[in-house]
């Protein structure tokens, strides 16, 4: 008997106790979604990991692309299923070891179950003593260039050769919803992909100002989105006009306090948004102290607007931190693209780095926004994302009605 087999391990979910089975349920539902155009048969529990049983649809080098992005993998390796039998083991472990380039190697057994009669060292010492007669190559135990894994579990066992790391994190959808303001520069990117691995599920909301700006940013705020819904599977995104709450903010409100009111009321939408998506909190791409709405005052003159707490995963990075991490994932290149902010428009030169919740209060009850505020839920649209390899359409626009928010 030999079976090809993927073998998923995870790290932090070991850690869940009781709750560990929700956990593991969930991220083989997210590798089924990830594998959707056929990659996998068959996904199931042994022992602490995940076999994933793949059908021919789908090449290594894609399903180890696809199983890359999904959070909550450590590592995974493509192995082979056998017997539990010590000559099936050397046979399968010479098989896959002959096919590596190395000049060491090491073989590392575990026993989930111990009823196999003989213990990991004795496995370790005659499955290593075979390969060495074949390969003629040194044993090294610490920093052997290939390892030869043989993992012992119930009715077979699994050889493999090396792994491959994974996203590691949690799976999307065990933490609940939160909306992310994604703008389509470097950071709300990043700190939503940052969101999505600690395994919560988000809706986007993007703020334009057409058309007094182009609308680039919305294009391109599509392409992240796009991008990012290769972790989480199916996204929405909810494109807000902002541009009328805008000039009534210009038109009545001091200079210095606009970036603030333009902030405050995108968060004001955001909460309206988050209730009807029955979200739990809201994301933004925040760092402290890199811009002058992001001082620690304006911080809190901002969320002062809304009840629901706001996550700011990037509250301590620098700037070449974000930049490194988004060109990690691979959305650096989108979001260093020409486009027109709709916080940049009618920007003072010198705003506020000191504001207080109370005085904005008194300001915006100059300010006739209440029916600006309904029009612009009523006018919002929203854009569907679904995982590039699904049969459906990748994407589905439609226009919100005046009751669906």
């Amino acid at each position: 008997m030999q079976e090809r087999v993927i073998v998923i391990h995870y790290a932090e979910i070991g850690l869940k106790g009781a709750n560990r089975i929700f956990f593991e349920k969930k991220l083989m539902q997210n590798i089924r979604r990830a594998l959707q155009s056929g990659g996998a048969n068959e996904v199931v529990r042994r022992h602490g990991r995940l076999l994933v049983y793949p059908s021919a649809d789908l090449t290594d080098t894609e399903i180890r692309h696809r199983l890359k992005r999904v959070f909550g993998i450590a590592y995974f390796s493509f192995a082979l299923a056998v017997e539990r039998d010590l000559t099936a083991f050397c046979e399968t472990s010479w098989q896959l070891l002959r096919q590596c380039s190395f000049d060491s190697f090491r073989v590392s057994t575990k026993r989930s179950q111990k009823d196999f009669p003989l213990t990991s060292v004795e496995v370790n010492c005659e499955v290593g003593q075979y390969l060495g007669d074949r390969c003629n190559k040194r044993v090294d135990l610490k920093h052997a260039d290939a390892t030869v894994v043989i993992e012992i579990i119930e009715k077979e066992a699994l050889v493999y050769v090396d792994r491959e790391e994974g996203a590691r994190g949690l799976p999307v959808g065990v933490s609940e919803k939160a909306v992310s303001l994604l703008s389509s520069g470097i950071d709300s990117p990043v700190s939503s992909y940052l969101m999505m691995k600690r395994g919560v599920k988000l809706v986007f909301v993007h703020f334009h100002s057409q058309p007094y700006t182009n609308p680039a940013s919305q294009e391109l705020t599509e392409k992240l989105v796009e991008h990012l819904t290769a972790y989480q599977y199916y996204s929405r995104v909810y494109f807000v006009p902002f541009i009328e709450i805008q000039k009534e903010i210009m038109a009545k409100a001091p200079a210095e306090l606009r970036v603030i009111l333009y902030r405050r009321y995108m968060i004001r939408l955001a909460t309206e948004i988050a209730e009807k998506e029955e979200a739990r909190a809201l994301v933004t791409g925040e760092n402290v102290g890199q811009v002058a709405s992001q001082t620690l005052s304006n911080i809190r003159t901002i969320e002062a607007a809304t009840e629901l707490p706001i996550l700011r995963p990037l509250a301590g990075f620098d700037k070449e931190e974000i930049i490194a991490r988004a060109r990690a994932i691979g959305t650096f290149e989108i979001s260093t693209q020409p486009y027109e902010d709709c916080c940049s428009l009618f920007v003072p030169d010198s705003p506020a780095t000191k504001s207080r919740p109370e005085i904005l209060a008194k300001v915006e009850e100059g300010l006739e926004v209440a029916d600006l505020l309904t029009k612009t839920l009523q006018e919002t649209e929203v854009k569907v994302f679904k995982l590039k390899d699904d049969a459906r359409p990748a994407a589905e626009r439609q226009r919100t009605t005046s009751n669906s928010i």
